[in-house]
């Protein structure tokens, strides 16, 4: 009779496997890939920032038929207004753009002359000097482009210091609120976000402004109001509450 005997080798590899699976099965999932009771919460502050910088836009444009003798004449009307900008040292001045480009005939195949325009940009948070230089040179041969308001730098950044302590205050105070209504017994911060938003647009005014004027032959002075800016801190984040 032909009998047939497990070898060795055979139980070793049996039990090898057994051991394997039995230790996949009793291998449990990580506590720590599971979270419950996680809620998000989000808080936002605002504040009325008064806009405390001033921008002007001044340009001057003219035509000619001869390139070269158009752009001296842009150049000098420049360096004029450059020159009377420079006397008041309240004011910071830029040049903006400048840019020149053909005028055709009626057919529009042959060019009859050059058309340039050149800008300058004054900026100040000393309203009354920079309104008074930009009467000045609207007073010569200067145009006005464009008058706007913002909030400066350290003016911002003064807001957005308080506004972030006030934000994290208003999260927890509603972090707090959301546990209460879940009826636990406290919460522990899960993450935590800070963000600005709502930077203010410049406050633009029309090219055509109010004047007024001291004397009959004063140089005529815009009318500028300033008003304010909203600057907004949102908190954003998620707690873990706990439940009895």
């Amino acid at each position: 009779m032909l009998s047939l005997r497990p070898t060795a080798s055979f139980f070793t590899l049996g039990a090898a496997v057994l051991t394997s699976t039995a230790a996949l099965a009793s291998s449990p999932a990580k506590a720590d890939d599971v979270h419950y009771n996680q809620i998000s919460v989000r808080a936002e502050v605002n504040q009325e920032v008064q806009r405390d910088l001033m921008t002007v836009t001044v340009y001057t444009e003219s035509q000619n038929a001869d390139p070269a003798k158009l752009a001296a004449g842009i150049t000098d009307t420049l360096n004029k207004a450059l020159g009377d900008a420079r006397k008041v040292k309240e004011v910071t001045i830029r040049q903006g753009s400048r840019n020149s480009y053909p005028i055709y005939d009626d057919k529009g195949q042959k060019i009859t002359g050059w058309r340039e325009r050149a800008e300058l940009r004054l900026e100040s948070p000393d309203f009354a000097a920079l309104s008074k230089l930009t009467g000045e040179l609207l007073g010569g041969d200067m145009k006005m482009g464009g008058m706007d308001f913002s909030i400066s730098d350290p003016a911002r950044k003064a807001s957005e210091d308080t506004l972030l302590k006030s934000a994290v205050t208003a999260f927890k105070a509603r972090a707090q609120l959301v546990t209460d209504a879940l009826g636990g017994s406290g919460y522990k911060l899960v993450n935590l976000n800070l963000n600005t938003s709502g930077y203010p647009q410049p406050y633009l005014r029309a090219p055509v402004m109010m004047m007024k004027a001291a004397r009959a032959d004063a140089a005529p002075t815009p009318e500028v109001e300033a008003g304010t800016s909203q600057v907004s801190v949102t908190a954003d984040g998620v707690i873990e509450v706990t439940l009895p």
